[in-house]
């Protein structure tokens, strides 16, 4: 009997989905992509993240060769329709990565559902340790449980060098005086004939109407095929990663990447399975190549962060997506929808939305300190704030942002993930980068003219949710501290003034 095809979606682009040896179809099973224009239409993506997503479906199906078979079609069920005809041939597909893309297979009654890949941890193990956690599924808590059970930065019983958390060492504020870290040059890819059809398409749609964009799309700046992920990888463990801890909550504005991976999209896309990367990072560590805080904190996000969004997301269910529990409900302003970096005055904001303009990427600081601060300071609604995420990020999937944004950013699950909402006055910013210093306006103002917004929004936030954090035994110092402030009216009227989608 012929092996069935296999069906490839394109963020399952690494070997470890069409091998069997990891529960994968049978060898030189034939495979079939199925390049859906839909997808591009239901959002308006950023323009670098579809230029690097169908160049890296494209890329693949040019590694395969004759063993794949590559649809264009308006929509997945139209190409899947096209490639089994009226036959009774059914395919295989690995569990797809949102629950719309997994009801829509398991919708199709020729189509058998693989177990998941490109995670440590399976389904079914999450699910038993999370049952044996009753409510309080912390990260930290999983994190060890992960670190125990692969031997990730393990002494025997033990954590490597006797503490399971370096957080504490990898808070620095980056270097002053300096406009760059200096770490080693990031690797960067070079684009080739793939690359100019994806653009040359991408150019026809848009002038045809077909579909639309935001942000720029420069030369590709992330790995699109298994080779250039290894490089990437390569580059970041032997060049980059020993200065990456200390400074990894650190912003620069001339060096967005400072000592960061950049590996989030390869490993999104399936290029680059999880395992490799932590073994390798440790390896480093092992053979004195890195310091331990970096590779704990390189291994944290990915053996940690990584995996307990990836569960969380299917645990807590689609429901998740409309939690709200602070009641946010402004709409996104037009500004930040479109990546008007120059409408905003403020310098902070204005240069980390500039990167996300024109490279549909900045580290995770930035993301939440700047980026989801303002919105959490805002009130703006985060079902939208979530769908924003997506579409602008390159390594943005629903199951990425929905615990990302939902949870961790806007707070708007009310502490089923965190134990408190992430925001901060313009102390914060000032103290973790040079964002400050040229700005039109002054950390330390909460009111007048040069009051900065992220100091004035910080502080009218804990007043529109006094009551709600008051009990949080995170937040009751600082709410308490709005009974020291006397100058509170009109900081509250100041807010108020800069409400309604006002660039700030």
């Amino acid at each position: 009997m012929a092996p069935r095809t296999h069906w490839l979606f394109g963020d399952q682009l690494g070997p470890h989905f069409v091998d069997p040896r990891h529960g994968g179809p049978d060898h030189d099973a034939p495979v079939v992509m199925i390049e859906a224009r839909s997808v591009l239409r239901r959002r308006r993506f950023h323009r670098a993240k579809a230029h690097l997503v169908l160049s890296a479906m494209r890329h693949r199906a040019a590694a395969l060769g004759d063993r794949v078979r590559y649809v264009r079609a308006e929509t997945y069920a139209e190409g899947l329709a096209e490639v089994l005809g009226r036959g009774k041939d059914r395919v295989t597909v690995c569990h797809p990565t949102s629950r719309a893309a997994l009801g829509l297979v398991t919708s199709m009654e020729r189509v058998d559902v693989l177990p998941a890949k490109g995670f440590l941890v399976p389904r079914a193990e999450f699910a038993r340790w999370a049952d044996g956690h009753g409510g309080a599924l912390r990260m930290e808590t999983f994190y060890r449980w992960v670190r125990t059970r692969h031997e990730l930065l393990m002494d025997g019983a033990e954590p490597a060098g006797g503490r399971w958390n370096l957080d504490h060492d990898n808070r620095e504020p980056p270097p002053r005086d300096t406009a760059t870290l200096g770490a080693a040059e990031v690797w960067r890819p070079a684009e080739d004939e793939i690359d100019a059809e994806v653009r040359h398409d991408l150019d026809r749609w848009e002038r045809d109407g077909d579909v639309s964009f935001v942000g720029r799309d420069g030369p590709r700046g992330f790995p699109a095929d298994r080779r250039e992920a290894l490089s990437a990888l390569r580059r970041f463990v032997g060049h980059r990663l020993a200065d990456f801890g200390r400074y990894e909550d650190a912003m620069l504005a001339a060096d967005p990447v400072m000592s960061h991976s950049l590996l989030s999209s390869a490993l999104n896309l399936g290029l680059l399975d999880p395992s490799e990367c932590v073994e390798r990072a440790e390896r480093a560590w092992r053979d004195g190549q890195a310091p331990l805080n970096s590779v704990e904190g390189f291994v944290r996000q990915i053996a940690g962060w990584r995996e307990y969004v990836w569960h969380l997301y299917w645990r807590f269910g689609e429901e998740y997506r409309s939690r709200n529990a602070l009641g946010h409900h402004e709409p996104l302003p037009d500004w930040f929808l479109e990546l008007d970096a120059d409408a905003v005055t403020a310098n902070c904001l204005s240069t980390v939305l500039a990167q996300v303009r024109d490279t549909g990427w900045t580290h995770h600081i930035p993301r939440l300190m700047v980026l989801g601060s303002r919105a959490l300071q805002d009130g703006w609604d985060p079902a939208a704030v979530t769908d924003w995420f997506h579409r602008c990020f390159v390594d943005g999937y629903d199951w990425v942002m929905l615990p990302n944004v939902v949870g961790m950013s806007q707070y708007a699950d009310g502490g089923m993930m965190t134990t408190k909402p992430y925001t901060s006055g313009g102390a914060y910013i000032n103290k973790m980068s040079d964002l400050c210093a040229p700005c039109a306006y002054r950390p330390t103002d909460r009111v007048g003219e040069r009051a900065c917004p992220y100091s004035t929004g910080y502080w009218a936030f804990l007043h529109r949710h006094r009551e709600e954090l008051a009990g949080n035994h995170r937040m009751a110092r600082a709410v308490q501290g709005l009974d020291r402030l006397k100058d509170l009216p009109e900081l509250l009227e100041q807010a108020a003034s800069r409400s309604g989608g006002q660039a700030p």
